[in-house]
């Protein structure tokens, strides 16, 4: 195996770029004697190929505002970027999934059929529904029977 080649595999191994493989000077001749991968994982092994350490990128003003956001400093309306909808994208997935859970159970449940499941899950994907609440209080009032068990059970989901 050429030296070259040595390096590709030693920078694949080492998952870094061939430009940051080093080969000491009096290894070269092992190097250049490694045949297969399992060869260049020993010279690894041995210190004989190193890669460079990465580069660490120094920024004191990053650091300096690092620390200011965690006390809370530059978090004011003139940081942000995008409209309240676009910045609570999670409170959306959050709801949503909490709807999704009561409409599952109540299928697992056998309470509804597959057709009316759709229907609801269609409703919840519109957001027809505020909250959990107000989805429980539509499938009450749209002749679904749930004992106050079953409410109880649905509202802590």
């Amino acid at each position: 195996m050429s030296i070259k080649l040595t390096k590709r595999v030693a920078a694949d191994l080492m998952k870094r770029g061939k430009n940051a493989v080093r080969i000491k000077e009096d290894s070269l001749e092992d190097a250049t004697k490694a045949i297969t991968r399992e060869d260049v994982r020993d010279l690894i092994k041995k210190n004989a190929v190193y890669a460079k350490p990465k580069k660490k990128v120094l920024s004191l003003h990053g650091k300096l505002l690092k620390e200011k956001r965690k006390k809370g400093r530059a978090r004011g309306p003139g940081r942000k970027r995008g409209t309240t909808k676009a910045r609570t994208g999670d409170l959306y997935m959050k709801k949503i999934r909490a709807q999704r859970r009561i409409i599952k159970q109540l299928k697992e449940d056998k309470v509804i059929d597959n057709l009316t499941f759709k229907k609801f899950y269609a409703l919840v994907k519109g957001g027809t529904f505020a909250n959990k609440s107000s989805l429980l209080n539509h499938i009450k009032t749209h002749g679904i029977m749930l004992n106050d068990e079953m409410y109880d059970k649905l509202k802590h989901i």
